[in-house]
Formats: C-alpha cells, sequence, structure tokens
C-alpha cells in the first residue's frame, strides 16, 4: 500500500527518573525529526523529570500505575498519529537514525520497524544483558519465527494499525517481547535496522536488573507460548508424563508377565495416573489449539479494521 508523503509522527518517551538524560533525549528527536510532536510520558518520576521534559519543549502526560508496560499501554491509547517512534529516555539510543527508520517504514510498508543496538561504548551494553537478550531472542525466534536480532531494544517504530490493535497486557520490560510475539503471531510486516547504542551518563544509573527481569521476560515468554502455541505446550507436557509412566510402569508389567503378580500395586497406579494424566492434557492442548485459532483470527480483524494512514 502506497503511505502518505507526509504522515502525521509522534515521538513517545516512556519515563522514570530521566531528570538528567530526558532534556537531551527531547532536542535530539525534534532536531532529527522536526515534524515530530515529542511525547514523554512519566511514571511517578520523583526527580523532576515531568518538569525538565515539559520545558524541553514535550507534550508531558502522567501514568500512575508503575511499570513500562503500563505506560505503553497509556501512550497507545492516548496518542493519536500515523507514525509511532518509542525509545527510552535515557539519551542511550541514537536520534539521528529517526529519519532513516520512518523513511524505512515508508518505503516498505512495514507495521514495525526495530532498531537493533550496535555497540558504541566499553559500559554501553553489559555481558549479562548482551547474553540474554542473545538468549531470549533466540529462544522467540525458535518457537515463533526469526524477524529480529534484538527483540528487546527499545528503540522502535509502529504504524497506526498496530498501536492500535495492540492488546498488551505486561506491565513491566516484558512489553517489548509481547510487541515482537504479537507482530511474528499475526505475521505482520516487519523490519529492522541498526544503530549506535551508547552509553548511559555517569548520574544517570540503569533501572535493569539483569537476573530479575531475565526472569520476568522468561516467564512472560513461557505464558505466551502456553497461551499462542497451546498444542505444543501441553504435548510437551504429555510427553514428559507419557516418558515418567513408563518408566514407573514397565517394571511393573515385566514383573506381572513374568510372575504374574503385582507387587507394587501404588507404583502401578500412580503409572497409570501419569499416562491418563498425559491423555488429558492432550486434549486439553487440541481444545485451546482450536481457541487459539479463533482468538488470533480476531486479533486480525482487528488490526486490519484500523484504518492505515501514514
Amino acid at each position: 500500500m502506497t503511505l502518505d508523503p507526509a504522515p502525521r509522527i509522534v515521538v513517545l518517551v516512556p519515563c522514570y527518573n530521566e531528570a538528567t538524560t530526558v532534556a537531551r533525549v527531547v532536542r535530539d528527536f525534534r532536531a532529527a525529526l522536526p515534524l515530530a510532536e515529542i511525547h514523554v510520558f512519566d511514571n511517578n518520576s520523583t526527580d523532576g523529570t515531568a518538569e525538565i521534559a515539559r520545558e524541553a519543549g514535550a507534550v508531558v502526560s502522567f501514568e500512575e500505575r508503575k511499570g513500562k508496560g503500563n505506560v505503553v499501554r497509556r501512550m497507545f491509547a492516548d496518542v493519536e498519529a500515523d507514525l509511532y517512534v518509542m525509545v527510552d529516555g535515557d539519551a542511550t539510543y541514537d536520534a539521528s537514525a529517526a529519519p532513516r527508520l520512518v523513511a524505512k517504514a515508508q518505503e516498505g510498508g512495514y507495521d514495525l520497524v526495530n532498531v537493533a543496538r550496535i555497540e558504541n561504548g566499553e559500559k554501553a551494553y553489559r555481558l549479562g544483558h548482551r547474553f540474554g537478550n542473545r538468549l531470549l531472542t533466540g529462544l522467540v525466534g525458535r518457537v515463533f519465527g526469526t524477524r529480529t536480532v534484538d527483540m528487546l531494544s527499545g528503540y522502535k517504530l509502529f504504524s497506526r494499525r498496530f498501536v492500535k490493535s495492540f492488546p498488551g497486557t505486561s506491565s513491566g520490560f516484558g512489553i517489548e517481547t509481547e510487541i515482537m510475539i504479537h507482530a511474528l503471531e499475526l505475521g505482520i510486516p516487519i523490519a529492522e535496522i541498526s544503530a549506535p547504542y551508547g552509553e548511559r551518563p555517569e548520574d544517570s544509573p540503569s533501572k535493569l536488573q539483569t537476573w530479575r527481569d531475565g526472569f520476568i521476560i522468561l516467564r512472560l515468554i513461557g505464558q505466551l507460548v502456553r497461551r499462542e502455541r497451546p498444542l505444543e505446550f501441553f504435548g510437551m507436557a504429555a510427553g514428559v508424563l507419557v516418558l515418567a509412566s513408563l518408566l514407573l510402569g514397565l517394571p511393573v508389567v515385566f514383573e506381572f508377565m513374568r510372575t504374574g503378580l503385582v507387587p507394587r500395586l501404588p507404583t502401578a497406579v500412580l503409572a497409570s495416573a501419569l499416562m491418563l494424566s498425559a491423555m488429558l492434557s492432550v486434549a486439553v492442548g487440541l481444545i485451546l489449539e482450536a481457541v487459539t485459532h479463533s482468538r488470533r483470527e480476531l486479533k486480525r480483524l482487528a488490526y486490519l479494521a484500523v484504518l492505515r494512514r501514514g
């Protein structure tokens, strides 16, 4: 579909205690995208982030529920535009890449363009974060399909169609994972560009905690696999149950065939219960697979129902 050559563009900046960097982010993106509106959404900051952002010329809004996912849902619901550039407020992402991001979306009619990070500095990307990102991106790619090398990047562009049909449920940093899996499941047009990723200023500590956030995202991936791939999820559970049933039950069967006796009745009952549980798990998977297919069709229809401009 041919896009309007002059779309309405907004820059969405979720912020929590980014007083030392938010003004720079606003200035840099205004210079990179002079016609774009800059919207800063403050998430209960206590360091004057909102006031500094307003003085820098941003439109400031507030979301009281703590967590980036809650902020993203609020931004998507409240702001009207044709193209949405979302970026973190820590001044680590390259604002000069924004015109290239917009051009990529317009040229290819993409609903999601991700910015893969290229480290620009020794402290830009901690080893634990880099390893965790690769692990989680690879896991999502194996289950849902590979379309990106940096799923957890906080720098993305969305079309209006994507933003207004995205049923986000995550409350925290798992929102990037949910965004990517939603896009992969619907099969919408996705692209990716690369851009430098710099170090945080010394007086701007990161809010990320490698292990805590990694486990949260890993748990979210498990929940999304169960929700979007129920037959595979419950099929794997059934396989484990069948294996356990055979390991426990086969010795009992062999003993019965040899002696005609069942000396370990509790083990025989447990093995039978595990096999029945495996059969039940497969049945649940089949039922939920049909439900998921219908739900996916409804999400696709909601996506197509949004008027695409930009």
